[in-house]
């Protein structure tokens, strides 16, 4: 059995047994109280309760979130609830606890700080109705806990549990509790009692007149019994037992008599016949201390240790005794008992209060020696309400009550006490308690206690953005009234921090400053200053104090004068010299404001009138909000300051908007009034990552919940509107109040394709409406129909399922069925019952888990106890991959979704018509060859397996189909664009867009959500630029810039082909986006598609003249390449009024594609330039592969020539791999754009056009061999390849920081961590990089790594670029080589091929590597390392040296051996690994290269020398040989 040996894990073992839910107050949800983490130990390991079924909810609550409400629904609703906390909530929780003491909450509270604790929040809630209890060692706090927990269960009463955490009695360790002891006296039957008796209140804050009760007697009902207590006896010997040991030795007549009267809150309490009806009485303090008695009788009985409401140890003979409360009773008496007779308070008896509330004064006189003269009360309370020590009143009102001739009675303020200061305080207390005239309210010991170390509560991972942003917008000027760990004499922290101290802060600051204005003003019109210069300026200043640009203009004149002259006065000025600047005053709060506001200070900060800027960060997550306590409450601040008319307001979220969030704080500051910014920051535990708050905030953005929104009372004033919204969905409760007041006319007006958008008022009601109406339909369709019914539900991952179950249906019409097909999560499943014929087809998504538009379903089924399935047939085909999971404990993922689903339907009841059919991607046609087995035993089971003249289906619609039948890539793109009903467009223009340059995408952060919600998914577009050689003009940087952030999500996307990449752009806005890329000079055609697409050329910084002629050779061959149809002109650039005009005339131009054709190419086709020794653009990997090679002379000669590179591969498909590009050999400049050209069309004429998987030109040669393919390009373009020149890599990576050119220009390449370009608190680059672009100096050059390089800068601009590159922190290249050698494509949130995260996850991978990396020695040295989503290779992946590549979300295959310079493919070591399992990988391999590898060994070499993996020598071997073989499992 084990031991405990803390108070706080004491308590919470029985909380745990003794709720059905625990509300875990913690200082942050990062940091544990002292009862949580023994509370979640519990929860994970999923241990048994005794009051609930299972185990018990634990519901983890900040102490600033207003933590009691999480109590109100869960024990109205029956369910037994209990708190752990700390005393800090209490007082403010006193309108909750007024009605929680008529519920049977149990609230345990350690009051700190430990070993000098403060009681007097317990003394200040004292009269709230609860039963107080409290315990001093670790044994009482075992014990009393359980009391507590069986009193409120007899009681129906709340109860408080309070004791000091530090208190030296807790030190022994005790044994875990007895489970059957804690059954017996839990009383079980009032347990369920109180479970059936749910309460009907709904009210908060009004009293609900709510009362515990009895039944009792009728005749009886008006009174209470009382309860008889015996006097005490002594202690062994007359001597007072240690605090830790004392067991109460009364006389046995006060537990029997509790035993022979107890009753339970639902039975009777009377010994009347059942005759006589029942009637309810209040419970009294009689019978709580009756139930007590009983329940402590019950635990002397079992355990041996006694309890009562008063202890008492200490000589029978007593003449004075200690009364205390709230110190460590140990300590005084192990110092009673070890004190030698002479001194005053050697016999002196303790008195200690077992039961604080109620308040037994009758009782507690004839319990103390009659002999007792003088009692001394200590109390521990150090924030007192009156003259007089509460405790204090108590015992005088009770002795005085009692009669006869009552003790002297002295007070005394107990400070702070050890074993070494003991003595002294005692010989203290009994020198003035034994004086003719004793002193009340005397003060013992150390009043200010220990030194305390404050908690600091951390804050996000992140850190605050917002205060960061706070600064960065008004610098100097920036004032926090209440800022959190300021320093304020005498005054605690929580309370500095409190928006009534700001305000009143901000208040005595004003003032202030007037009264400064004022001696700035007299003292520019005397003569005490040494120099007549400051006379001047402090005239100017103190006329224009009040206008803030002008005062902030003149402040630093002002300054400088003063600093200068020397004189007594300007010193005197200097020493306030802040006041100067008008100041931006803010008070910064949390979301723990918006519950009551009226005692918040928000309300007066609004109703003042006053110029005071609150921002309030709300941190609450959406998905939290939508699961939480309705009854919680949280008011709309927003809402509240709108309303008062005079104040301006923004809600604004970092994670969603940048700009806006500056935009807001700005306006804010510039209102003359309250302003009120209310700023989002979700986040479940402190340390939750970005990743995790930006997936929270886009979700409350994305659904309304948080709106983006800036509203100004006097925009009316200034010719502007008053509301602005800034997102596109707004929450119902704000649309009701922009339409009372006649502004969401205006909203409408401004912004109509908002319209349907602006309210937020769906919910899982809508999305069931949906349901059925979508079923009804189908059934109202199918009703004039013969023949048996069959419904088809799907759950489809990538489209497979979804087209196989599609197809089903339509052969199951033709053979005569009534056929409905539907996404599972789309079917009413309150129809399941009812259906004859149901075929369900599941993929297999992450890790064995069903498709997103299947889970609901799912779950549902799964978890369903009333479903009866037993009139339904039914059959299963499951789609998944035997060998995606390759080892042998995860082999159960295998078709796992399916294998369920059949397994729960028979368990239901169902009847399976045929076997579960299993699909496998490793068969030889795939999913077919299991399905065509399948899929006849199914028509026979339904007895249509004999239909003939059945119609030949009509073949799939391929790519090649799309291509040939959409006019030259015209298609319906025009259509889907003016198609307002939805933001997608089409399937078929889906592939057809890719050739114009842009994806469809949706945000798959949002897709449950929105789901949910009813909704589509959020359906935008990725637009990718095409850009030779990645060079922009400052002018077109500045451009590409303001259409990210007018167009798009505020970012910019540095791909890792050297172009701009930008997402998050509606449909409404495409168009708009394409005509401004144009108008930038720049064009987005075939910048993605089967076709030619950006050409890419190394940076090389170093020789500009090299660059140039390079550069100039990617322009020609991207030019040479483009193709010819007009379509990308017409559907994007062309204004209505043209298009009208050629309509008009018929149409009559036929577009004509010279190098393509009406089908293009059968896939994608790249083509790069490396320039030795740097092959930053790595190569090999593409299509076509250009090495340069320089003449004597130095100038561009001509290139090496390398055909057959790809990255693209599909997992566990062997008959898909990467190549490194072949030698071809070499060609002179003149004829490079030719040579490339009839590569092209042989793959053209010769590719793969019937598989996608199998069309890149790296099959077409190796199907072809090298050498047949190179013969049929030298004979196509009548030329012949020469042998191919000498040539040297050295490294695939940049170069950072500043070098210089044979020209003497400068040219600095920054650090953009995977290419993104955006601005956050930390790190405002994206606004850096504006104002560089500004300067109209140097150009752009976009690397191949996704960095971005400023080129050709003179001498002379170096000094201006500098200074604004310091300023936005971009001049910053001190980052570990690793990080610094690191890549990532953008996977999720919007590429639909991610399998796992990448961009969003890979720094914060390195960042859990970079410890190991520094104490290996390592942050100097170059590790390439990559990551990518999916297997398709964007980032490159399989020629890092270690690659991780998503296989399901946060699993990954992890690759090692690649080339350092990019020149050779790695290989698998391990398959489907986590983090956890990657760090273990990681950390001791990197170690092992740092102490092992030879002189100038790189990674990838060491990986495979020592043995780690064996060289991939060909893309055709690449699944050979592998660390870790790919097997199924068997």
């Amino acid at each position: 059995m084990g031991s405990i040996s803390t108070a706080g894990e004491a308590v919470a073992r029985i909380a745990y047994l003794a709720s059905h839910v625990i509300v875990s107050v913690q200082p942050a949800l990062a940091t544990d109280s002292e009862f949580s983490e023994t509370l979640h130990s519990l929860q994970k390991s999923k241990a048994p309760s005794v009051v609930a079924k299972e185990h018990p909810e634990i519901v983890t609550v900040r102490q600033n979130a207003d933590p009691l409400l999480s109590v109100f629904q869960p024990i109205r609703a029956g369910r037994l609830t209990s708190v752990t906390t700390d005393a800090s909530i209490l007082v403010k929780s006193i309108p909750h606890l007024y009605k929680f003491a008529q519920y049977p909450v149990v609230i345990h509270v350690s009051v700190h700080p430990a070993g000098f604790p403060d009681f007097s929040n317990i003394t200040s809630i004292r009269q709230s109705g609860f039963t107080f209890l409290q315990s001093e060692t670790l044994q009482q706090a075992q014990d009393i806990a359980l009391t507590a927990h069986a009193l409120a269960i007899k009681s129906r009463k709340g109860v408080i549990h309070f004791f000091d955490p530090g208190s030296i009695a807790f030190s022994k360790e005790i044994a875990y509790e007895n489970r059957e002891l804690v059954r017996g006296l839990l009383d079980l039957d009032s347990t369920a009692a109180f479970q059936n008796s749910r309460s009907e209140e709904t009210t908060l804050y009004a009293d609900d007149g709510r009362n515990a009760t009895l039944s009792v007697a009728r005749s009886q009902a008006g009174t209470a019994g009382g309860v008889h207590v015996g006097p005490l006896s002594t202690g062994d010997n007359g001597k007072t037992l240690p605090a830790s040991e004392e067991t109460s030795t009364r006389a046995e007549s006060s537990s029997a008599s509790s035993r022979r009267e107890s009753s339970t809150g639902g039975e009777s309490a009377s010994s009347a016949t059942t005759v006589e009806s029942l009637a309810p009485r209040p419970v009294s303090s009689e019978d709580i201390y009756r139930f007590a008695s009983q329940i402590w009788a019950n635990l002397k009985e079992a355990t041996g240790r006694s309890y009562d409401a008063f202890e008492y140890t200490g000589p029978p003979n007593a003449e004075a005794a200690i009364f205390l409360f709230g110190a460590d009773t140990a300590i005084f008496a192990d110092e009673v008992d070890a004190v030698d007779d002479s001194e005053a308070y050697a016999h002196a008896g303790i008195i200690t209060a077992r039961m604080y509330r109620p308040w037994l004064g009758a009782s507690l006189a004839p319990l103390l020696p009659q002999s007792i003269r003088r009692i001394a009360v200590l109390e521990q309370v150090r924030r007192k309400t009156t003259r007089w020590g509460p405790v204090l009143l108590d015992l005088l009102m009770s002795i005085k009550s009692s009669g006869g001739n009552s003790p002297l009675i002295v007070g005394y303020q107990l400070g702070y006490i050890t074993d070494k200061t003991v003595r002294q305080a005692l010989r203290g207390v009994f020198q003035n308690l034994t004086s003719e005239s004793p002193v009340q309210n005397l003060q013992i010991g150390n009043m200010d206690g220990p030194r305390q170390e404050e908690l600091v509560l951390e804050q996000p991972g992140l850190e605050n953005a917002y205060m960061k942003i706070l600064d960065q917008v008004f610098g100097e000027r920036l004032h926090i009234a209440n800022q959190s760990g300021a320093k304020h004499a005498g005054i605690s922290n929580e309370f500095t921090s409190s928006p009534e101290y700001g305000f009143g802060s901000l208040l005595a600051r004003k003032e202030r400053r007037t009264r400064f204005i004022d001696e700035a003003r007299a003292a520019s019109k005397t003569d005490d200053f040494v120099t007549k210069a400051p006379l001047e300026w402090l005239a100017k200043w103190a006329l224009a104090a009040n206008d803030g640009d002008k005062a902030n203009a003149l402040a630093p004149e002002v300054i400088s004068r003063l600093s200068t002259d020397g004189s007594a006065a300007a010193s005197q000025l200097l020493s306030s010299k802040g006041l100067f600047f008008s100041e931006s005053p803010w008070l910064v709060g949390s979301d723990a404001w918006a519950y009551d506001l009226g005692n918040s200070g928000v309300h007066h900060v609004l109703a003042s009138g006053e110029n005071v800027n609150m921002l309030i960060v709300d941190s609450q997550p959406y998905s939290e909000r939508a699961a939480a306590d309705a009854a919680r409450r949280k008011k709309d601040i927003g809402l509240y300051a709108m309303n008062f008319g005079n104040a301006y307001v923004a809600s604004v979220a970092v994670y969603s908007s940048y700009t806006q969030v500056l935009e807001a704080m700005i306006e804010a500051d510039k209102f003359d009034g309250p302003s009120v910014v209310l700023a989002y920051l979700p986040y479940e535990k402190e340390t939750d990552s970005p990743l995790t708050v930006l997936q929270e905030t886009k979700k409350a953005v994305d659904l309304g919940y948080w709106p983006l929104y800036r509203w100004d009372p006097r925009g009316d004033e200034k010719g502007e509107p008053n509301f602005q919204l800034d997102s596109e969905r707004i929450k119902k409760e704000l649309e009701e109040f922009l339409r009372r007041d006649n502004y969401m006319s205006q909203v409408m007006k401004r912004h109509p394709e908002f319209s349907a958008n602006l309210s937020s008022s769906y919910g899982t009601e809508v999305r069931q409406l949906q349901k059925r109406k979508a079923k009804d339909a189908y059934s109202k369709l199918l009703d004039g129909l013969a023949g048996d019914p069959m419904t088809v539900l799907f759950a489809s991952d990538n489209g497979n399922a979804e087209n196989l179950a599609k197809r089903l249906a339509n052969r199951g019409k033709a053979r005569g069925l009534k056929t409905i097909c539907m996404a599972m999560d789309d079917y009413p499943l309150e129809d399941l019952s009812t259906e004859q014929n149901v075929v369900l087809l599941s993929a297999t998504a992450g890790q064995g888990e069903f498709p997103q538009n299947g889970r609901t379903f799912w779950e549902t089924i799964r978890d369903s106890t009333d479903l009866d399935l037993a009139t339904v047939n039914f059959a299963v085909f499951a789609l998944g991959d035997s060998h995606y999971w390759p080892r042998k404990e995860d082999k159960i993922y295998y078709n796992k979704p399916g294998k369920d689903l059949h397994a729960r339907l028979v368990t239901l009841g169902g009847n399976a018509i045929t076997d579960c059919g299993l699909g496998d991607d490793q068969d030889p046609d795939g999913y077919q060859t299991g399905y065509a087995e399948w899929e006849p035993k199914l028509w026979q089971a339904l007895g249509v397996d004999k239909v003939e003249g059945l119609p030949d289906e009509p073949p799939p619609i391929t790519n090649e189909d799309i291509k040939i039948a959409s006019n030259y890539l015209r298609g319906t793109i025009e259509e889907g664009l003016s198609d307002t009903t939805t933001a997608a467009i089409s399937a078929s223009d889906q592939q057809l867009t890719k050739f114009h340059g842009t994806y469809m995408q949706d945000d798959r952060d949002l897709r449950d959500e929105r789901k949910a919600q009813g909704l589509e998914p959020a359906y935008a577009f990725m637009i990718r630029c095409r850009l030779n050689g990645g060079v922009a003009s400052p002018k077109q940087w500045l451009q590409m810039d303001e259409i990210s952030t007018k167009l798009g999500n505020e970012t910019m996307k540095l791909t890792t082909r050297q172009t701009f990449q930008f997402h998050g752009v509606v449909k409404g806005k495409l168009k708009p986006a394409m005509q401004a890329i144009n108008k930038a000079l720049m064009t987005t055609i075939a910048a993605c598609g089967d076709v030619n697409r950006n050409v890419m050329c190394s940076v090389l910084p170093q020789q500009s003249q090299c660059h140039a002629e390079v550069y100039a050779i990617s322009a020609k061959i991207s030019d040479h390449l483009l193709p010819s149809t007009t379509a990308y002109h017409e559907i994007w650039l062309e204004d209505d009024e043209t298009k009208e005009k050629r309509k008009i005339a018929g149409d009559a131009l036929v577009d004509n594609e010279p190098l393509y054709g009406p089908t293009y190419l059968p896939r994608k086709f790249k083509i790069t330039i490396a320039i030795p020794p740097h092959n930053d653009t790595d190569v090999y990997a593409h299509d076509i592969g250009l090495i340069a090679i320089k003449g004597a002379d130095g100038h561009l000669e001509g290139f090496n020539l390398l055909a057959g590179g790809g990255m693209g591969v599909t997992h566990n498909n062997k008959k898909t791999y990467p190549r490194t590009g072949s030698m071809f050999g070499y060609v002179t400049t003149d004829q490079v754009h030719i040579a490339c050209e009839k590569i092209m069309l042989v793959q053209r004429d010769n590719g793969d056009r019937t598989n996608r998987k199998h069309a890149r030109l790296k099959y077409t040669i190796d199907d072809m061999g090298v050498d047949v393919f190179r013969g049929k390009v030298e004979e196509l373009w009548g030329q012949k390849f020469a042998d191919p020149k000498p040539f040297k890599f050295e490294s695939n990576i940049d170069t950072f920081g500043w070098q210089k050119d044979e020209n003497g220009l400068n040219h600095f390449t920054f650090f953009i961590e995977n290419g993104r370009i955006e601005d956050t608190a930390e790190f405002p680059m994206k606004s850096g990089l504006i104002e560089v672009a500004k300067l109209q100096r140097g150009e752009f050059r976009l690397t191949g790594n996704q960095h971005l390089t400023l080129s050709n800068i003179a001498d002379e601009d170096l000094p201006a670029v500098k200074e604004i590159m310091k300023k936005h922190k971009l001049d910053n290249t001190n980052f570990s080589a690793l990080r610094l050698s690191s890549s990532a494509c953008v996977a999720f949130p919007t590429c639909g091929l991610a399998m796992a995260e990448s961009e969003r996850y890979l720094p914060e991978l390195i960042t859990k590597l970079e410890t190991t990396i520094e104490e290996a020695g390592l942050r100097q040295d170059s590790i390439v390392m990559r990551m990518t989503g999916c297997p398709n290779g964007c980032a490159r992946p399989w020629l890092a040296e270690v690659a991780f590549v998503g296989k399901a979300y946060g699993a990954y295959n992890m690759y090692l051996g690649g080339g350092y310079h990019g020149n050779r493919l790695n290989k698998l070591y391990r398959s489907s690994i986590m983090e956890e399992e990657i760090l273990e990988i990681m950390r001791p391999l990197i170690k092992h290269y740092a102490k092992d590898r030879l002189e100038g060994e790189k990674f990838g070499d060491f990986a495979i020398r020592t043995g780690y993996i064996q060289e991939t020598t060909h893309g055709t071997n690449f699944h050979e040989n592998t660390a870790e073989e790919e097997s199924d499992g068997e």
